[in-house]
């Protein structure tokens, strides 16, 4: 066993057999790598990714490799679940030296000392192919490209950090403006590459764009120049409908995968990660809202219920990630044959599913077997009742067969990102047991991972790991104001606060915008200022929208003006290219048009039925809180929204602007309409 026997992350778990001497990312490799003047092979990943499980068996495996690496690098393996940190900087660093998008494995050569790049590059094949050389080759000639180049190296590793700098440093004019011109050129472009046909955006490789989605059905209910925007919302539905009809949609046990091999969403790269699902969560039922589609209602809530089943920790907050690969085979665990449903099904609901599941059409997998989507809709009732039947019989069947790997670590960042989406399903779908499972997550994180006023970023196995990134603050921030919207319970507001409070204390650059480690995080080659949505949103863009609602919620000026710095500090690159900023775009969106605030006080029974009336459709520029008349001490603003005796009251302001308060329901009706 090498070092990496004493981490706690999967991934790394995964290579603390391997021959090769690995370290984590840690003082003592970076020590050893220094006194010894060998250079660092940093290889970054996470568990469920299948091209890391490629490398690891051709080449980490194997002795002859090992023996080359342990003789000329110090080997350090980082999972970038676990350290974005590292990911994010030398991801850029990457498509900065070569011109390429990164992904992974990434595979970057580093000096000793400075830890500056040598030589980047993905999955290396053992052997020669794919056009590219092998491992072993690339391992000698890099060694040796150090050793007689280093001055050239020195000068291109401060060019590098020179660019990095120059990327994060623009900022706008501090009193420009503020129009919609971002918002129309976004809308314009996400149209130019829409996928009529079969929903999405661009060609294959095809992922679900859940951030332009959220944008777009915002959108389409009316901007600041206050038009609906009914194509708008015909792109979302086309795309959810056939997301959901698709193999990117998981028909038997819910839930989606990461993204589609091809443009019609039928064959998926078969990870499921926590989260996508938080995003299509909340987009399905968000767009369930806006339409009455039963169809997404029902999405939303498989999803919602495949993540209680099958991701949640016993205390209740959600693990990672779902492996892409089981015995040895990508997507072997989802896979079906005509005689597998044959043999789980009776002959009437094999007739149904065969039929509904595409089995009666050639195989769509590799020639031999079938993955199922949903190729031809139940023709009636009764047919409908037989292939649910079908679906729940052969989830029991596919239980019990050798599952994917599972990344049972908790990331804060990504429970934020769920905790958010259950409390809003929970609004939407009408179903509490779900804002109860956020409360259970919230409730696990601020127990476990929250330590004398900080977050810590990961848990597994009882420990508490690292220092928090601005992922983890802005996320979980948003997921308790949207916790906060479903249900009222005293002292969570003031925790969101504490939240935003340590990204405004350490983690803010002067000149706006959120560094994406704290100013007292061990020091990297360069301190990443992140405004475009990657795979997640985000998160000086999350930051912001936070900051915002609190603002507005608590009359806190001071929060207001921390996000139009931000929004500012990116201003640049959101006129650039604002297609890549969605949530950014609706920090702007909120700044044009401030959102509507409704503060209801009263008993159970009346802040039950009066929020009924603020549940109808779909409102993204509204914020409605339902508090107790017997709650707590309420901070700042809010507690100047006293309870009456006798009644209900509500408290409704458009942006700065409030008026008087509401004593009956026809007066909130009239009060709430456009």
């Amino acid at each position: 066993m090498n070092a990496l026997a004493n981490e706690t992350s999967p991934y790394l778990l995964q290579h603390a057999d391997n021959p090769v001497q690995w370290y984590a990312w840690n003082e003592e490799a970076l020590a050893l790598a220094r006194s010894a003047d060998k250079p660092i092979l940093l290889s970054i990943g996470y568990s469920a990714c299948h091209w890391c499980h490629v490398m690891a068996h051709e080449s980490f495996e194997d002795e002859r490799t090992a023996e080359l690496m342990n003789a000329l690098y110090v080997n350090i393996k980082v999972d970038r679940e676990e350290r974005p940190d590292l990911d994010k900087i030398y991801q850029t660093a990457h498509q900065l030296l070569t011109g390429r998008p990164g992904g992974w494995p990434l595979t970057v050569f580093l000096t000793p000392d400075e830890h500056l790049p040598i030589f980047t590059g993905t999955y290396f094949p053992k052997e020669p192919r794919y056009g590219m050389p092998a491992f072993r080759d690339v391992l000698i000639a890099i060694e040796r490209h150090y050793r007689e180049h280093r001055d050239e190296i020195a000068q291109q590793g401060a060019a590098l950090v020179r660019t990095l700098r120059d990327i994060d440093a623009g900022s706008a004019d501090d009193f420009a403006a503020l129009d919609a011109a971002p918002l129309r050129t976004a809308r314009a472009r996400l149209e130019q590459t829409f996928d009529a046909e079969f929903g999405g955006f661009g060609g294959a490789p095809k992922f679900p764009h859940a951030t332009g989605l959220e944008l777009l059905l915002e959108r389409s209910q009316g901007g600041p120049d206050g038009k609906r925007d009914e194509r708008a919302l015909a792109m979302v539905e086309r795309t959810l409908e056939r997301m959901a009809l698709g193999g990117l949609y998981d028909q038997l046990g819910g839930g989606f995968f990461r993204y589609s091999v091809d443009r019609r969403w039928a064959i998926p790269h078969f990870e499921k990660m926590l989260y996508d699902n938080a995003a299509l969560l909340t987009v399905y039922a968000d767009a369930f809202a806006a339409t009455g589609n039963e169809l997404y209602r029902r999405i939303a809530a498989e999803t919602a219920e495949w993540v209680l089943r099958d991701m949640r920790h016993p205390g209740g907050a959600f693990y990672s990630t779902l492996d892409a690969d089981s015995e040895g085979e990508e997507g072997r665990f989802y896979l079906w044959t005509p005689a597998e449903i044959d043999a789980a099904l009776d002959a009437d609901e094999a007739r149904v599913a065969k039929r509904a599941f595409g089995l009666e059409r050639p195989a769509n997998f590799e020639e031999r077997a079938w993955h199922l989507h949903l190729v031809q809709p139940p023709a009636d009732a009764a047919d409908a009742e037989l292939l649910e039947r079908a679906r729940r019989k052969l989830l029991a069947v596919r239980e019990r067969r050798v599952w994917p790997g599972r990344d049972d670590k908790i990331l804060v960042s990504w429970n934020g990102l769920m905790i958010r989406a259950l409390a809003r399903a929970a609004r939407r779908l009408e179903r509490p047991d779900l804002a109860a499972a956020a409360e259970r997550a919230l409730d696990f994180i601020r127990a476990e991972l929250w330590r004398d006023g900080r977050l810590r970023a990961t848990y597994k196995d009882g420990r508490a790991r690292f220092a928090a990134y601005l992922d983890d603050y802005a996320f979980l921030a948003a997921g308790v104001l949207e916790l906060a919207q479903c249900r009222w319970r005293d002292g969570d507001l003031a925790f969101a606060c504490e939240l935003v409070d340590v990204l405004l204390s350490h983690f803010e650059d002067p000149a706006g915008g959120f560094f994406f480690t704290a100013n007292d995080h061990e020091r990297l080659i360069h301190k990443p200022k992140p405004f475009a949505d990657e795979s997640v949103p985000a998160g000086n863009a999350v930051a912001a929208l936070a900051l915002l609602e609190l603002g507005h919620v608590l009359g806190e000026e001071r929060y207001l003006a921390a996000a139009e710095r931000v929004l500012r500090a990116g201003l640049h690159a959101l006129t650039r290219y604002p297609d890549a900023h969605a949530t950014l775009l609706r920090v702007l969106d909120r700044l044009l048009e401030p959102p509507q605030v409704v503060v209801l006080r009263g008993d159970d029974r009346a802040l039950a039925e009066w929020g009924r009336v603020l549940e109808r459709g779909y409102h993204p520029r509204r914020l409605a809180f339902r508090i107790p008349a017997d709650a707590g001490e309420l901070p700042k603003l809010l507690g100047e929204r006293k309870a009456r005796d006798g009644g209900a009251v509500a408290y409704v302001c458009e942006g700065t602007t409030c008026h008087a308060p509401v004593t009956s329901l026809p007066e909130l009706e009239q009060a709430l309409a456009p």
